[in-house]
């Protein structure tokens, strides 16, 4: 059982004054996800969550993390980026946390969030470009940086423009 998902597990899920906990008490959203990570109402069906804190490869990251995108769940692709820059090299977190800023980007884009989704768009594109340039590498783990920023500042433009929500799974991008 999985303590985030309110089913209980060793010491999670609703403790006595009603906040959701996990299995070391800290607090965690136990409420069920929609496939861009909205919480849904306790008892609903809902996604299956990422889980937390696990460490992959930076070739796994990019594979799991494609699939995810492909899959229409930007939110969750950027859990598994956030992995990876949690626990990678110090070297290479900027390049995981601006991957992540991209995937959240298309979640608020894809929410309907024009605002939002087209600002950390651009933050992302600038985070991977600046990364890229202090590195001296255009595609680390194979992952398109050049390709990535441009991607994400023309749905930026898109977003703005038109204002509407965007269908994630449609404009997923491709990271190789």
């Amino acid at each position: 059982m999985d303590p985030r998902d309110g089913t209980g597990g060793t010491g999670g899920g609703r403790s006595a004054d009603g906040r959701d906990r996990d299995g070391e008490g800290r607090a965690r959203n136990a409420r069920p996800r929609d496939g861009l990570g909205r919480p849904l109402p306790y008892g609903a069906d809902g996604v299956e969550r990422q889980p937390e804190g696990v460490v992959r490869t930076p070739g796994d990251t990019v594979v799991e993390a494609q699939a995810l995108l492909d899959a229409g769940k930007p939110f969750h692709a950027h859990e598994v980026f956030e992995d990876a820059w949690k626990s990678g090299p110090e070297g290479e977190r900027a390049l995981w946390r601006g991957l992540a800023q991209l995937a959240v980007g298309l979640t608020h884009a894809a929410r309907g969030n024009p605002a939002g989704g087209a600002r950390l768009l651009r933050r992302g594109a600038a985070a991977v470009a600046e990364w890229a340039e202090g590195s001296g590498e255009d595609r680390p783990h194979g992952v398109d940086l050049a390709g990535l920023a441009r991607w994400a500042r023309e749905l930026a433009e898109t977003v703005e423009r038109t204002g509407a929500a965007v269908d994630a799974e449609a404009v997923a991008p491709r990271l190789r």
